[in-house]
């Protein structure tokens, strides 16, 4: 790319850790992202993941004071659990370093911060592709087992809802005559196909469809795509054409799927590595009857040898029934129970990341007050299990790239 070109413009919405941005790299595809995430915790990650470890030189470079990082975080109306706003107060409770720290993520992965306060220029100008995973707690089958049935109706104002606000912006940029992004992105649990919501899910369609977008919706499982984890997601590709020979092109399109690696590539049981044993003992539950009752229900993965070709979807927290599957763990100390869970490390591997990339991000952990850690396991594990399968992307990423080499003329690339 000469020096004077433009990169293409992507929006990440809803970006959690990045799997957009780490399919484009794996293919080698260069965009200008940004991106739209709340949750301090995920936009921290994607900044380490993506954009490496921060400098000591950027923490130096800093002349904001205390206060001051207070005052700009609190206005950005973020979040430190992806449920409610985190309070000023609780921010000003924050060493000086981690304020720093939070707001150089910010800055650095052009985050535009809380969808619910942004106007549609506040988004950048000539988008190719927008990708849009919002929060599935409300369409999850998990969700629907503690009586939460909202989905995505309109008058939910739930944190699946935050669809609607995706819809605020199209209209607007309709409005206001601002370009739209040519491509769309939807990922989502299968579930937003079920009786219960598929007539949301239609309603957005047509929306999209009143837009000028040519919508197609796939279900792809990731132990397809050379991933072995049984994870069914709901994609949904939608294209700013009418052109009968692309919306051909799409129908016929077959994504090429690949076999996948032995399960032990994915695992980390060499517990003389000292890492792993100390990642493996956090993730060795106390024995309980409830932990008993894990160890009956769930697979084992693992037990001197792999025992599954797929492990159970990954989801937010292990230590729970049902799981992704558990480990025998004959090292466990006493009043541990005999298993472990997958470790955050092994989520990470499970989701399309590379080993370096968890490395970069524990490196780069820190302390919010005296001998307080930002990322915990549990935290670790909600960010792997609100992500996307990178593999999976990268294959729907293909098909976009292959469109605009093909129809580009059609589509003005």
């Amino acid at each position: 790319m000469k020096n004077n070109e433009k990169k293409t413009v992507m929006v990440e919405m809803f970006s959690g850790i990045g799997s957009q941005a780490k399919a484009l790299k794996k293919l080698n595809l260069s965009y200008d992202i940004h991106i739209l995430d709340w949750d301090i915790s995920a936009f921290y990650a994607y900044d380490i993941i993506h954009n490496g470890k921060q400098k000591d030189k950027l923490l130096q470079d800093n002349y904001l004071s205390h206060n001051e990082l207070v005052e700009f975080l609190a206005s950005k109306h973020l979040s430190t659990n992806g449920k409610h706003p985190v309070s000023k107060k609780y921010l000003a409770s924050w060493n000086t370093e981690a304020l720093i720290k939070v707001y150089t993520a910010y800055k650095r992965t052009k985050n535009l911060g809380n969808i619910q306060y942004l106007e549609y220029n506040d988004l950048p100008d000539n988008i190719e592709i927008l990708t849009y995973s919002f929060p599935c707690q409300d369409l999850s089958i998990g969700g629907a087992w503690h009586g939460n049935m909202t989905g995505i109706d309109r008058e939910a104002n739930n944190r699946s809802g935050m669809l609607w606000q995706v819809e605020r912006l199209l209209l607007d940029f309709k409005k206001y005559n601002k370009t739209l992004p040519k491509f769309l992105l939807m990922e989502n649990v299968y579930n937003i196909n079920s009786e219960r919501h598929k007539h949301n899910f239609i309603d957005w369609q047509n929306q999209l469809k009143e837009l000028g977008y040519y919508n197609k919706v796939y279900t792809l499982d990731a132990c397809k795509f050379g991933i072995p984890q049984s994870r069914k997601r709901t994609f949904m590709l939608s294209i700013l054409s009418n052109n009968d020979n692309i919306i051909n092109y799409i129908e016929n399109y077959n994504f090429n799927e690949h076999s996948c690696p032995d399960i032990i590539n994915f695992l980390r049981t060499d517990y003389s590595v000292e890492k792993y044993k100390k990642e493996a003992d956090k993730s060795n539950p106390n024995k309980s009857d409830s932990r008993d009752k894990i160890y009956q229900d769930n697979i084992i993965i693992f037990d001197k040898h792999p025992l599954v070709k797929n492990i159970k979807t990954i989801t937010t927290k292990q230590d729970r029934n049902p799981n992704s599957g558990i480990i025998e763990y004959p090292e466990h100390g006493e009043g541990k129970s005999r298993y472990r869970n997958l470790t955050p490390r092994e989520c990470f591997l499970f989701m399309g990341f590379d080993e370096n990339d968890y490395d970069n991000l524990i490196a780069s952990n820190f302390n919010i007050q005296n001998n307080k850690e930002f990322y915990k396991r549990e935290k670790l594990e909600r960010l792997a299990g609100n992500s996307i399968v990178v593999n999976v992307l990268m294959e729907i990423f293909i098909l976009i790239n292959n469109i605009k080499h093909n129809f580009k003329n059609i589509m003005d690339f």
